[in-house]
C-alpha cells in the first residue's frame, strides 16, 4: 500500500517554512506522495451541499506548491487532489506540467482532475458550467496528444479547442498519468474511459465509494479497458490502524490520502511520524 499526503492550504495555511517542513517529513517517514488541492477563486455564499467555504480561505495554486516542494525534496511524487480541469486552456497546462515533471526529474506522477461543484467558480474561469464535463474529457485527449506528438506537430478540432500542426516541448520524462477525482458517477463513468487512475471525494459512505469503484471498472471493460490498470485511490483518516490499510487492500486499494489534523507543525509532524511508525512505512 502506498500512502499520500494531502497539504490542503485551506486549512493548514499557506507558510511556506511548514509547507517545507511538512514535506520533507513526509518523505523522510516514507510516505510516496504529497498532493495539494485547487480553487481558482471563492466567493460569499460558495457551497457544496451542507459545506459552506469561507470566501477568504487561502487555497493556494497547486502547481506552483508543488513546484515549490520540488525544489526542496529529492523524491516524494507530486499530486494535485484535484485540479480543476475545465478551467485550464489544455495547450498552457501541458507545458506548466511537462516542465514540472522535468524539473522535479521525474516526480509529476499523480496528477489528479476534477470537474468542479461551484457554480460561480466557473463563471470565474469563463466556463460555462454545464458543459464542464464535456469541456474535461477534451482537455484530456489535449495533454495526452501534446505529450506524444513530435517535431511534425499534431492537430485536434474539438468542441472547445482547435489546433493545426501544434508542438509542445519539453516532454515529460515518461507518460504522465492522469487520474481522475471526483464522487459522482460521471467522474466515476470519466475514470473508466479515460483515467489512469480514480480517486473518489470524501463525503460518500463506504457502500457509495464501493459502488463508484464498481462503476469505474464496469465503465472500463465496457470500452475495452483492462479495469486492473487504473489504480484506485481513497481518503482515510491519519490514525488509520494496520488492520484498516490491510481491509483497503485487500479491497483494490493501490493507494491512501491522508491529511495532518492539526494545523501545528510539531502536531502535523507528530501525527505523520506516527503512523509511519504504526505502519512500518519505508521499512
Amino acid at each position: 500500500m502506498k500512502f499520500g499526503l494531502m497539504y490542503n492550504t485551506g486549512f493548514l495555511g499557506t507558510d511556506p517554512d511548514q509547507m517545507i517542513a511538512v514535506a520533507r517529513h513526509a518523505e523522510q517517514c516514507g510516505f510516496e506522495s504529497f498532493y495539494v488541492p485547487e480553487h481558482i477563486a471563492l466567493y460569499p455564499g460558495a457551497s457544496v451541499g451542507a459545506v459552506t467555504f469561507p470566501a477568504d480561505v487561502p487555497v493556494a495554486d497547486p502547481l506552483e506548491c508543488l513546484a515549490f516542494v520540488a525544489a526542496a525534496t529529492e523524491r516524494i511524487l507530486l499530486g494535485t487532489g484535484v485540479l480543476l480541469l475545465p478551467y485550464h486552456q489544455p495547450v498552457v497546462l501541458a507545458k506548466r506540467l511537462a516542465t514540472l515533471d522535468v524539473l522535479s526529474k521525474g516526480r509529476m506522477r499523480l496528477f489528479t482532475v476534477g470537474v468542479g461543484a461551484l457554480p460561480g467558480e466557473a463563471m470565474a474561469g469563463g466556463v460555462d458550467f454545464a458543459s464542464r464535463g464535456r469541456r474535461a474529457d477534451e482537455a484530456i485527449d489535449v495533454l495526452r496528444l501534446l505529450w506524444d506528438g513530435d517535431e511534425n506537430g499534431v492537430s485536434f478540432d474539438g468542441e472547445f479547442f482547435s489546433f493545426t500542426r501544434l508542438c509542445s516541448f519539453p516532454k515529460p520524462l515518461a507518460r504522465l498519468p492522469i487520474h481522475v477525482g471526483g464522487s459522482s458517477p460521471a467522474a466515476a463513468r470519466r475514470a473508466g474511459l479515460h483515467g489512469d487512475g480514480y480517486f473518489p471525494g470524501g463525503g460518500l459512505t463506504e457502500a457509495e465509494r464501493a459502488a463508484q469503484f464498481a462503476l469505474m471498472r464496469d465503465t472500463a471493460r465496457a470500452a475495452g479497458r483492462d479495469p486492473a490498470v487504473l489504480e484506485c485511490t481513497r481518503w482515510e483518516a491519519i490514525d488509520i490502524t494496520a488492520d484498516g490499510v490491510a481491509a483497503h487492500a485487500a479491497s483494490g486499494m493501490a493507494r491512501l490520502v491522508v491529511s495532518p489534523a492539526s494545523t501545528d507543525l510539531s502536531e502535523q509532524q507528530d501525527q505523520i511520524s506516527a503512523l509511519a511508525a504504526r505502519l512500518a512505512l519505508g521499512s
